[in-house]
C-alpha cells in the first residue's frame, strides 16, 4: 500500500499574524504544485482564523497546535475543537512533547483529545517519543508504545487510520542531533507492529506516521526513503518558505 506523504510545519510561538500571513501566502504559492504530498501548517493560536482564511482555496491545511477535550466549558485560555473547526482547522497536533514535558499533559489526556478530534471531524496528528534519558536506558519503545496506546486506544479503527502519528525523539527536538533514517524507521516500524496489534494489518497499513526531529532540507530524502516514514512534522525549518518548500519537495531535484 502505497500511503500518502503528509508534511507539517510546526510553527509553535513564532511569527505575529502579519508574518504568519505572509508566510502562509508563499507557502501556498510554492507548494500548492505538489500535488503527491498533504502540506500542514500549524499557526500559533492568534494567526489560526487569519490564515485559514487566507488558505481556505488552496490545498494547504491547518493544524491547531493544541486544544482541550471538552466541547465548551470553564476552561480558561483553551480551544475547544468545535471552535478550532469552526475557524477552519482541519488538523490539531496533540501530545507534543514541549507539551507533555512543559505543561504536564498526560498520556490519558492525549487520549481524550484524540477521541474529541474525531468526534468533530478534526485529524489528531498525535506525537509520541523518548527523551534522552529513556532512551539511554533503553526503554524508548515502552515509553513511545504506551503512549501511542493510551493516544488511540479510545479510537475505532476506522478512526485509527483516520489519525496521523508522529515520532519525535525528544533527544532530537531542536538541538541539531537527528535520529538516523535507520533509527528512525526501527521505530516507526515498532509503531506499525503495535497497530497490527490495536486495529489489525489493513488499518495499520493506512496509517501515516510523521518523523520529528530537527528535520531539514538534507536530510527529508534520506528519512523519506524509509518504508515506514510517510512525511514530517517539522519545527524550525518550517519557517522560511524556502526551507519548508525544500522539505516538501523532497521528491522533485529541481525544486
Amino acid at each position: 500500500m502505497t500511503r500518502r506523504p503528509i508534511i507539517a510545519g510546526n510553527w509553535k510561538m513564532h511569527l505575529t499574524v502579519a508574518e504568519g500571513l505572509a508566510l502562509a501566502s508563499e507557502i501556498r504559492n510554492r507548494c500548492a504544485r505538489f500535488r503527491g504530498v498533504d502540506v500542514v501548517v500549524a499557526p500559533g493560536a492568534a494567526s489560526l482564523y487569519p490564515i485559514c482564511q487566507r488558505l481556505a482555496d488552496s490545498p494547504i491545511g491547518v493544524a491547531a497546535q493544541n486544544c482541550h477535550h471538552a466541547a465548551q466549558g470553564a476552561y480558561t485560555g483553551e480551544l475547544s475543537p468545535v471552535q478550532l473547526a469552526d475557524v477552519g482547522c482541519g488538523y490539531v497536533i496533540v501530545g507534543h512533547s514541549e507539551r507533555r514535558q512543559l505543561f504536564g499533559e498526560t498520556d490519558e489526556g492525549v487520549g481524550k483529545k484524540a477521541r474529541a478530534l474525531h468526534d468533530h471531524g478534526l485529524t489528531p496528528i498525535v506525537c509520541v517519543g523518548e527523551t534522552l534519558v529513556e532512551r539511554d536506558a533503553g526503554r524508548t519503545l515502552e515509553v513511545v508504545l504506551r503512549q501511542l496506546d493510551a493516544a488511540l486506544g479510545s479510537l475505532r479503527p476506522e478512526e485509527i487510520a483516520a489519525s496521523v502519528v508522529a515520532y519525535e525523539p525528544v533527544w532530537a527536538i531542536g538541538t541539531g542531533r537527528t535520529a538516523t533514517p535507520a533509527q528512525a524507521q526501527e521505530i516507526h516500524a515498532a509503531l506499525r507492529t503495535r497497530l497490527v496489534a490495536l486495529a489489525g494489518e489493513t488499518v495499520a497499513q493506512k496509517v501515516r506516521i510523521q518523523y520529528g526531529g530537527s528535520v531539514k532540507p538534507d536530510n527529508i530524502r534520506d528519512l523519506m526513503s524509509q518504508p515506514d516514514i510517510d512525511g514530517a512534522l517539522v519545527g524550525g525549518a518550517s519557517l522560511t518558505a524556502d526551507s519548508f518548500t525544500r522539505i516538501v519537495a523532497f521528491e522533485n531535484e529541481d525544486a
